[in-house]
């Protein structure tokens, strides 16, 4: 078997604001596995800033695992762990190898069409304006769920945001997630959230930075309303480290991106935790191009959850790959009149 690796930079269609700053590019790793005259691709997803492997051996480490492919994938995860998306990108590779088409990985009734996956249409952090344009389309387009991007423009601009849609939408009709990616301190976070209760929010992600623990834990039990745990799980490798976490802060739920936290196998693992204390979740991808958004989809549909996914990034770029994944009404499916670029994979 050989293993070759290369950078893929994705380009956004327009800047997307997070409260960590504006994004106008992402880069991307691919990792492609040949033997006996077949490929299979798996997509490494780092986040350069937020990743837990954002580290400078990263390429190295890229390099190392494709030298040792033949210790196969097992093994490999294991020595990987302090990589991440690494663990996920061999991962999403062995099993496109093994499949009879390289992106049909998990053949089920989200492959053949005849069902869908819900997902939350994101809107991202920008002006007012730019900001109730976005959520005016998600809403146009569909959408039963909606998630916003809070702490970076002022506070009760933000709030006169969510006022806007409760004026038009009830919580019957439009559920809200915000997320404020770590943007509240801590003396402020309760007193925020107690604002932002009034809107009949289903949730909120990561209000105040990671690896505040204690304080996590105090903001969880006083919460008015649930608080979803996302950075806080960056970082955290070993299934003993993950269960203390959850025993300690007791979130009402956690958000799972599989190329952060390990791929499948990794993610399950928090699944499990995450089950056994009575904690909701819900899976995320973490801007991928469509390979690994792709990989990720067809694997959390077999979940069964009912919640919305967040898993509708794919329109993001603008040289992203085709693919057969496309939004109607709110929901991902996998298109029976739309291709994969076959080119893409023999070129790589």
């Amino acid at each position: 078997m050989k293993a070759t690796y290369h950078k893929y930079m994705l380009k956004f269609k327009r800047p997307s604001g997070t409260s960590r700053g504006v994004m106008t590019e992402k880069e991307t790793w691919f990792i492609i596995l040949e033997e006996n005259g077949k490929k299979g691709i798996g997509e490494c997803g780092i986040l350069r800033g937020l990743s837990a492997d954002d580290r400078e051996d990263y390429e190295a480490k890229l390099n190392w695992a494709c030298q040792n492919i033949d210790l196969g994938e097992d093994v490999l995860w294991k020595k990987l762990l302090e990589f991440p998306s690494i663990q996920f990108g061999i991962e999403m590779a062995f099993l496109s190898l093994k499949s009879e088409n390289p992106y049909l990985l998990f053949p089920s009734d989200f492959t053949n069409n005849s069902k869908s996956i819900v997902i939350n249409g994101l809107v991202w952090m920008g002006e007012e304006t730019f900001m109730k344009e976005q959520i005016e389309e998600k809403l146009q387009q569909g959408f039963t769920c909606i998630k916003l991007k809070i702490g970076a423009i002022d506070f009760q601009k933000e709030l006169e945001l969510l006022r806007f849609i409760r004026s038009h939408f009830s919580a019957e009709q439009i559920e809200i997630r915000v997320d404020a990616n770590g943007a509240f301190y801590l003396n402020e976070a309760l007193n925020k959230l107690n604002q932002l209760s009034g809107f009949e929010l289903h949730s909120i992600e990561q209000p105040i930075q990671k690896s505040n623990a204690d304080s996590m834990a105090e903001l969880c039990k006083n919460t008015p309303f649930p608080i979803a745990l996302d950075e806080e799980l960056i970082g955290v490798f070993l299934f003993e480290e993950k269960e203390a976490l959850l025993q300690k802060i007791k979130p009402q739920y956690i958000i799972l991106k599989p190329s952060f936290v390990g791929g499948f196998r990794g993610t399950q693992e928090w699944i499990v935790l995450a089950e056994k204390y009575n904690i909701g979740w819900w899976i995320t991808s973490a801007l991928e191009s469509n390979i690994g958004l792709n990989a990720i989809a067809q694997w959390t549909f077999l979940l069964n959850s009912n919640m919305p996914q967040g898993l509708g990034t794919g329109a993001l770029y603008t040289n992203n790959i085709d693919c057969p994944l496309e939004v109607l009404n709110g929901q991902l499916w996998y298109s029976k009149t739309k291709n994969w670029d076959s080119a893409f994979l023999e070129k790589a």
